[in-house]
């Protein structure tokens, strides 16, 4: 096989079933890139999905300077697009989650996070880039550590150093003698669990819809010989199933991803808990 095998895609190889050779699988190697600049050894380096990263903020940036920056009462189809994306994650996750009052100041975070993870999301099935940063968990764990880092600080401002420790143990006294061992739990779940779950429940779901993906991909290249010409014709039909699959588990993760830190937020700043 002539192809990299940190860089393997149905295309770079003239591997075929009957040719003697195994099948090229996708596994922890197809989510490994070489630098596109700098020393991967040194641990300064630019890669593909750094790269992509950097092209998707620029995109979202892009679109909706391009939309808002001169508005219109009667707005045009490309501010029309952008209004509705904003008020589908302003009045259907902000106000509908933590309240229209409370929640306004965040509809600027809320909304960014929510495009900002559906482009990441989407790389996975545009020609050439072909793949979803975040199935790279280091992307996920920051924007969750930002989500946390505001759930705790408004937590702490809200109620005081007592009402968040309250918060974050879940204190009730009507649980009688196992509320020790339920604040224990939750203390443990809440600050240590929470942010690891919010990032893999989108990391999980990203690895695993492109490595499927990749599955389909690279077994209609690899029959695409002799008798297994008909085989690789289901694969490649299941290959097109999955890419309307990850359209909408693209946007549903992202989704996800904001009604949770939507929650969050909400719970630091209930008064009640």
């Amino acid at each position: 096989m002539s192809a990299d095998p940190t860089q393997v895609l149905a295309f770079e190889t003239d591997c075929h079933i009957f040719d003697g050779c195994g099948f090229p699988a996708p596994g922890l190697h197809s989510f490994l890139f070489k630098p596109l600049w700098g020393d991967a050894d040194s641990n300064v380096y630019f890669n593909k999905t750094m790269l992509l990263a950097l092209l998707g903020s620029i995109i979202i940036v892009g679109f909706f300077w391009a939309a808002f920056r001169k508005p219109k009462v009667v707005p045009g189809k490309l501010q029309m697009v952008a209004e509705t994306g904003y008020d589908f994650i302003r009045r259907g996750v902000v106000y509908e989650t933590i309240g229209k009052k409370e929640g306004e100041k965040y509809v600027p975070l809320v909304v960014s996070l929510f495009f900002f993870i559906w482009m990441m999301n989407l790389w996975s099935i545009i020609p050439i880039a072909q793949f979803p940063v975040t199935s790279i968990i280091s992307y996920p764990l920051v924007l969750a550590l930002i989500v946390y880092i505001l759930w705790v600080s408004l937590t702490f401002k809200r109620h005081g150093f007592v009402g968040f420790f309250k918060n974050v143990t879940g204190y009730d006294k009507s649980l009688g003698a196992v509320l020790p061992l339920a604040m224990v739990i939750e203390f443990f779940s809440n600050l240590l669990v929470r942010p690891f779950t919010h990032a893999v429940r989108l990391f999980a779901n990203m690895f695993a819809g492109h490595t499927l993906l990749l599955l389909f991909t690279i077994a209609s290249w690899y029959l695409l010989n002799g008798i297994g010409i008909a085989y690789a014709g289901v694969s490649f039909i299941m290959t097109i199933v999955m890419t309307a699959f990850e359209l909408f588990i693209q946007a549903l993760q992202a989704y996800v991803f904001v009604l949770l830190t939507c929650t969050y937020i909400q719970g630091a700043l209930a008064e009640h808990h």
